[in-house]
């Protein structure tokens, strides 16, 4: 597929009417999006970067890195992803590969936000995930999955969701697949490796939803559209 951007940070230039955010980061281009709920919960405060520098961030951020959907972090970087000094966003903590970073709401707040400002934020967030187009979506938490179940897939979700048992398994959705994760401040002892393993077995198989229209083109190159 062509490149979207190669920015890391807020590719698509997110503004928000709220005094701080946490913009999303990683790879405009990727084939796996993970969504976070808020930065009060799911990190990125001190870094600018999704998922970090919370106590459960370096076991979240090493698996995500042992599935392969970051490459690691960068030199001067804590194993929470927030830079060890200096200005943590002057560098990019956090090597993504084909993996992108982003939250539903993404306005840093003193409490938990209320449904009215979730439903503001949606226009961000699903504009955001359009034009990703990633072919994985990953939501983290509860908060996360419901919305990503309830308008990203064609099931009817009745009742509240079991992230123990929908933790790691790969769901059909309408356009994407979907792999939930429990939230990291939760995970007991073999939630990362359920993770890493589910990850590794996707992976491995052609999970990617395109189409050649290169012939359409000229050249010989192919031209690959979801």
């Amino acid at each position: 597929m062509k490149n979207v951007t190669d920015r890391i940070r807020n590719p698509f230039g997110m503004r928000p009417d709220c005094p701080s955010f946490v913009p999303g980061y990683g790879d405009a281009n990727a084939d796996f999006h993970v969504v976070g709920d808020y930065p009060g919960v799911h990190g990125g405060t001190a870094a600018g970067v999704p998922f970090t520098g919370e106590a459960w961030s370096p076991a979240f951020l090493s698996a995500l890195s042992e599935a392969g959907l970051i490459a690691g972090l960068a030199d001067g970087v804590a194993p929470d992803g927030v830079a060890s000094d200096g200005d943590p966003t002057a560098v990019d903590p956090v090597r993504t590969d084909r993996t992108f970073l982003s939250y539903l709401h993404m306005c840093e707040s003193e409490g938990s936000p209320d449904d009215a400002a979730y439903d503001d934020m949606e226009r961000f967030f699903d504009a955001e995930l359009r034009a990703i187009a990633a072919h994985v979506l990953l939501p983290v938490g509860a908060r996360a999955t419901e919305h990503v179940l309830e308008n990203y897939t064609a099931r009817a979700w009745k009742t509240e969701v079991d992230m123990d048992g929908l933790h790691g398994e790969e769901l059909l959705g309408a356009g994407w697949l979907v792999v939930p994760i429990k939230d990291p401040a939760d995970w007991t002892d073999g939630d990362a490796d359920r993770l890493v393993d589910s990850l590794g077995e996707l992976r491995s198989t052609d999970f990617r939803r395109e189409s050649d229209l290169g012939r359409f083109v000229a050249g010989s190159d192919p031209y690959l559209v979801r």
